[in-house]
């Protein structure tokens, strides 16, 4: 079985990449819009910092009513998108890969904001859930710091949420979310300017509150000789360390990766930023534009952290999520050889993670996706023309196609949606969960409907006939497997043009066997799968030949 899998899983194509390359990476913030561009040495592998920009466009910013997106908020992430997308052009950027983290996850109006910005500006931009904006983080870190096989805790504090990672150089060991971050708690709990006593003890009991159950997560994790350091990424934690580094060394350092804060003097920075009003604090030498607003937050927020995790010090890591999303693109393409132990596996791990969680059959799903991967290749160029990431995501649907069996055997192709759709699967962003999701929930029953509302969550027309077609194949490929008994040994296909047939031959694994269950139930499902691809599908049973000695 475990065989069958990583052979799937391996013979996916890689694509070619040149060796200089130079891209960019996006981050849609609840607090800022940021940019990196970076150049990148393959045969090192590394990349190297060419420039940054940064808008504050604040996304967190939204309607209290209806939890939307503003208008003006809108227009103005979209103008700053259209003024990145020139900086890069000028750069001879030859790809952006852009992400959205919690503001837009938590907008209804969040999928329909990135549509626009698909639409006016070509951008494509991933919505990811917090636990894959954790690992990212953590992907960033390991590429600005050296871990020397240590456990470490990763902090990184952003507008909407607060990502506490536990790692170490091989791999990440456990990766957590809480909705608190600076520009969400300064909204909602801070109204007094300075702040009230009473504001800033329901600020910090709010706070640590909030982050306890994530602690305890790390914690747990944890061996007991294990001392780990903690590292702190973000704005947030930049500013406060930068402020302490010019009052401590009257300058500020070229560079504030390593560098260190004690607990000591965060308490004093959050007694003194506390007793301040916002213009106080934004003529702070070196206080970012519009950081003065949420810096307090932030500030409580990495202090209940440092207390609730027992730890006197910080140090800081320059690089974080856009970085991580590179790293994440090199993985991808095959430019980093696997140094950082089954990162470049991610996709697979989490598939077969979730797939044990709801006790899938991994014998017969594996052969369900060995038969939908097989006729994939095989009608590639006649059929259809997709290529490496289209047939992941089959592969990935093919698995947990029945995973819905753990909630009831009836409608459990709808229950296969509902616990892929909300799984945490690492690696993927929330489009490609989506579609796996779909296809799952046409392996069997009646094909996609715009009346369906999880169809309808597609909003890209290339999206739906990905569903389409792929759902279609990966019918076919379970009707392969009908009796879970591995009665069907391989399966060839042949596409005839004039005839307009598909000829799908099958060969049994044992030469008695007359497969009349996988025959019926292949021509029970046929209906869509001829429909989908304009065919007549025509099935034979070859005989087994036997081998004489």
């Amino acid at each position: 079985m475990v065989n069958l899998i990583s052979a799937n899983w391996e013979s996916l194509p890689t694509q070619t990449v040149e060796q200089h390359r130079t891209i960019a990476a996006i981050d849609l913030g609840t607090n800022s819009l940021h940019m990196v561009v970076v150049g990148i040495e393959s045969t090192l592998p590394s990349f190297s910092i060419v420039a940054r920009e940064k808008e504050t466009v604040r996304l967190g910013d939204r309607d209290l009513e209806t939890g939307n997106l503003k208008p003006e908020v809108i227009s103005r992430a979209i103008a700053a998108l259209g003024r990145f997308q020139k900086i890069a052009k000028t750069l001879n950027v030859e790809t952006i890969i852009a992400v959205a983290t919690s503001a837009v996850r938590e907008a209804p109006n969040g999928k329909d904001f990135l549509q626009r910005i698909e639409d006016e500006l070509g951008l494509s931009v991933d919505l990811i859930s917090g636990q894959e904006e954790a690992r990212r983080i953590y992907l960033g870190v390991l590429s600005g710091m050296e871990l020397n096989n240590q456990p470490h805790i990763i902090i990184d504090i952003g507008g909407g949420s607060t990502e506490i990672i536990l790692g170490d150089s091989h791999e990440e060991r456990i990766l957590t979310s809480t909705k608190i971050g600076a520009v969400r708690l300064s909204g909602e709990l801070i109204t007094t300017d300075p702040i009230s006593n009473y504001e800033f003890q329901y600020l910090q009991a709010y706070a640590r509150g909030m982050l306890e159950r994530s602690v305890e997560e790390i914690q747990a994790n944890l061996n007991v000789e294990e001392l780990p350091r903690l590292v702190g990424t973000s704005g947030t934690i930049e500013t406060l360390v930068m402020i302490h580094a010019r009052e401590k060394l009257g300058s500020v350092p070229s560079t504030l990766n390593g560098y260190e804060m004690s607990l000591k003097d965060l308490r004093e920075s959050v007694n003194r930023l506390r007793k301040m009003s916002n213009s106080e604090r934004a003529a702070i030498p070196g206080m970012p534009e519009k950081r003065s607003e949420v810096i307090l937050a932030g500030a409580v927020i990495l202090q209940e952290a440092m207390n609730l995790l027992g730890v006197e010090s910080v140090t800081v890591c320059e690089r974080s999520l856009r970085e991580g999303v590179i790293v994440d693109w090199m993985l991808t393409h095959g430019l980093i050889e696997d140094r950082l132990r089954y990162q470049s596996t991610v996709r697979q791990r989490s598939v077969l993670t979730i797939a044990n969680k709801f006790h899938v059959n991994l014998e017969h799903s594996d052969r369900v996706a060995v038969f939908a991967l097989s006729i994939f290749d095989q009608t590639k160029g006649t059929l259809h023309y997709w290529g490496a990431e289209e047939r992941q995501l089959l592969w990935a649907a093919a698995i947990l196609h029945n995973c819905g069996h753990y909630i009831s055997h009836s409608s459990h192709h709808k229950h296969s949606y509902y616990l892929i759709r909300n799984s945490e699967l690492l690696g993927y962003n929330e489009t490609e969960i989506e579609i796996i999701a779909n296809l799952a929930r046409y392996h069997r029953k009646s094909g996609p409907k715009k009346k369906h509302e999880n169809y309808r969550n597609i909003t890209s027309k290339n999206h739906r006939q990905i569903v389409n077609k792929l759902s279609a194949i990966l019918r076919l490929a379970v009707a392969l497997d009908r009796r879970q008994i591995g009665a069907i040994a391989r399966v060839e296909c042949e596409y005839l043009t004039e005839q307009q047939e598909f000829h799908l031959r099958i060969f049994p694994s044992r030469a008695d066997d007359d497969c009349a269950l996988e025959l019926w139930s292949l021509d029970y499902k046929k209906e869509v799968f001829e429909s989908e691809f304009q065919v007549k599908l025509v099935v034979n049973l070859e005989p087994k030949v036997t081998v004489l000695n």
